[in-house]
């Protein structure tokens, strides 16, 4: 299968490094120094799943030159989806379909706005990795996953022939969901909470699960989080909420979300798309969303000034 990596970092590079490994024709998308380093020595990926060094990869900062493409896996951070789409053009042909892989709810919907709804399936991922340096991805935790279906949930061949590439990986699980919009909304659930928790505290997952304050406002983020989605129609299990609670309370005790990350290095971050996201779509359904809106509003001066705005 020809796939293209939209977006080369944690999560690109990882996914994108198993699909090659696998046998599977992967261009990543990536640039400076991060594309030069893998033009000259590849891509090295460390991880708990057993690492692998792919000596030699197809790599550019230009998608014109790559072609149509069977499949774009869309792997930047929420704020730079349509910027990407836009980039990504060129590869797509007629049968092209693209894949999110962000951690928020409205990626796909961004996507079809620009390539049109009959290219864009919906999707989602579960790892927890980050660039550690040039040429070289860090996968510290989390069994990795991918989720993807139609967005009518009607079962296709595309989706079906992706699943059959990632099922020929090594360190990868590959589902296709009977619901995506429920698969999309519970990752949401666990990874908004998470970081908003991580982003206000400055501390990792194993102190604000513990500390019964800041539990207690994990709690209250998922709470709020799943009444927006209940809100908007997404039918997610009656102990959707417990379960994201369950899957941070397993996590290793110094995980921290890439936003946090992100807002922890003064850089710009998925703010706007996740707590923020659900003080926005819960505004639009008539739910309240006080917690997340705190989070926020304590966050968005410094998101501002990592993005330069001014007034």
């Amino acid at each position: 299968m020809r796939v293209a990596i939209m977006g080369s970092g944690g999560v690109g590079g990882y996914f994108g490094a198993r699909l090659a490994e696998a046998g599977h024709d992967v261009t990543f998308i990536a640039r400076g120094e991060h594309l030069a380093e893998m033009q000259r020595h590849g891509l090295r990926v460390e991880s708990i799943e057993g690492d692998l060094h792919l000596a030699q990869v197809k790599v550019s900062d230009d998608p014109s030159r790559v072609g149509a493409v069977d499949a774009v896996l869309v792997a930047v951070k929420s704020w730079q989806v349509a910027e990407a789409a836009r980039a990504i053009r060129p590869m797509i042909g007629p049968d092209t379909f693209v894949v999110p892989l962000e951690n928020g709810v409205e990626a796909a919907d961004t996507l079809a706005g620009i390539l049109g709804q009959a290219h864009v399936l919906d999707g989602l991922c579960g790892i927890l990795a980050w660039r550690e340096g040039p040429g070289h991805i860090r996968h510290a935790g989390v069994s990795p996953f991918v989720r993807f279906g139609e967005r009518d949930n009607r079962r296709s061949k595309r989706a079906l022939r992706l699943k059959a590439a990632f099922d020929q990986t090594r360190g990868v699980a590959a589902e296709i969901p009977d619901d995506i919009q429920v698969a999309v909304w519970s990752k949401f659930l666990f990874i908004c909470a998470m970081s908003g928790i991580g982003s206000v505290t400055r501390a990792p997952i194993g102190v604000t699960r513990t500390l019964p304050e800041t539990r207690r406002m994990i709690e209250q983020l998922l709470a709020e989080i799943e009444a927006v989605a209940r809100a908007r129609g997404v039918a997610l299990p009656a102990d959707a909420a417990a379960r994201a609670l369950r899957f941070i309370d397993a996590l290793p005790e110094a995980s921290t979300a890439s936003m946090q990350r992100d807002i922890m290095a003064g850089l710009p971050s998925e703010l706007d798309a996740q707590n923020g996201a659900v003080v926005r779509l819960g505004r639009e359904a008539g739910v309240a969303t006080p917690v997340n809106a705190m989070v926020h509003a304590a966050l968005l001066p410094q998101e501002r000034a990592a993005r330069h705005i001014t007034g």
